[in-house]
C-alpha cells in the first residue's frame, strides 16, 4: 500500500512540477527564462545602469546583470521584455523600466 501511494505522489509531483517550482525559493520564471530575482539588463556607458548598480548594492541585493550591447543572450531577453532604453530590470517576474529606486527597492524586498 505504502508504494503505490509513494508512486502516486511522485506522479502527482511530476505533473504538477511547473506549479510547484514556482513557488519555490528562487525560482522564478519569465516565459521561458529560468532567472534570478533581480536581473538587470544594461550597459556599460549609463549613468543610470550605475546608479541602479549602487542602489542594488548599498541594500546588497544580489543581482545577475547583463550587458545587451555584449550579451547575446542578455540582448535577446532585453528584446524578448520589449526593451527600450536601459536600464531595464526583471524583479520576481515584474519588469522595471528607467531608474526607480522606490518600485525596485518594494519588489526586490518581495
Amino acid at each position: 500500500m505504502k508504494k503505490v501511494l509513494l508512486v502516486i505522489l511522485v506522479a502527482v509531483v511530476a505533473i504538477q512540477w511547473d506549479s510547484i517550482r514556482r513557488v519555490l525559493p528562487g525560482n522564478h520564471t519569465y516565459g521561458d527564462y529560468q532567472v534570478q530575482p533581480v536581473v538587470l539588463y544594461a550597459t556599460e556607458w549609463c549613468g543610470f545602469c550605475k546608479k541602479t548598480r549602487d542602489l542594488l548594492a548599498q541594500h546588497n541585493i544580489d543581482y545577475l546583470e547583463y550587458d545587451i550591447e555584449k550579451s547575446e543572450e542578455g540582448r535577446a531577453q532585453y528584446d524578448d521584455l520589449g526593451g527600450r532604453g536601459v536600464p531595464v530590470l526583471l524583479i520576481n517576474g515584474e519588469v522595471v523600466r528607467g531608474f526607480n529606486a522606490s518600485r525596485i527597492l518594494e519588489l526586490a524586498r518581495q
